[in-house]
């Protein structure tokens, strides 16, 4: 209950942030930079939904290793990996929904644009530019997640590690912990724990 609440309450913080900011942008540009950002907005999207299924698809073992040889973000990347429920959801559904709400509310402000910047067109055009324009970031949006998507499980190990390098470097660089140290405790160590318990009474 506590990580639903509180992911619901950074996703209206995101999505209240991306949507002003992403309208900004909008209304001061022409319809062709629009389109520019419509884009963009699509590839983060992507990206996120690349890194949500990676962090669920990968293996917690080559990132012990890679840790024991000191490798940079080795140890950030198994904390993504221990928490890849979370992390996914943040991802994929957080941010991979946002993206996908801001990138329909933007392109009917491209749409907007594209009409009023062409006047004297009939009705059928305007709605033909519509459908398409809308038809053509909807098919990006899927077919992109579905490629990166395979991606992202063919090559789940280097894109964690990946993530793990960039939370290493605002751990070394600016201070900013994006996971805390503390693991999730085993059965082992709460068999021990009883055991100690147990004998002590």
């Amino acid at each position: 209950m506590r990580w639903s609440i509180f992911i619901s309450i950074i996703t209206f913080i995101l999505a209240s942030v991306f949507s002003v900011v992403s309208t900004a942008m909008l209304q001061g540009v022409v319809w062709a930079a629009g389109v520019v950002i419509v884009l963009f907005i699509v590839l983060v999207g992507i990206g996120f939904d690349m890194m949500g299924i990676a962090s669920a698809s990968a293996n917690e073992r080559p990132f012990h290793a890679m840790a024991a040889e000191k490798v940079p973000g080795a140890k950030q990347s198994i904390f993504i990996v221990r928490n890849a429920d979370r992390f996914s959801n943040f991802c994929n559904d957080v941010v991979g929904d946002i993206c996908g709400i801001i990138s329909g509310t933007a392109s009917a402000l491209v749409v907007g644009k594209m009409i009023v910047s062409s006047p004297g067109g009939d009705g059928l055009l305007t709605a033909a530019v519509t459908v398409v324009f809308s038809a053509v970031v909807s098919a990006l949006t899927v077919g992109g997640k579905a490629v990166g998507k395979s991606f992202a499980i063919h090559y789940s190990i280097p894109i964690v590690l990946w993530i793990g390098r960039f939370f290493f470097l605002l751990e070394r660089r600016f201070g900013i912990r994006i996971w805390g140290g503390k693991k999730k405790t085993n059965g082992k160590r709460g068999n021990k724990r009883a055991a100690r318990s147990n004998h002590s009474a």
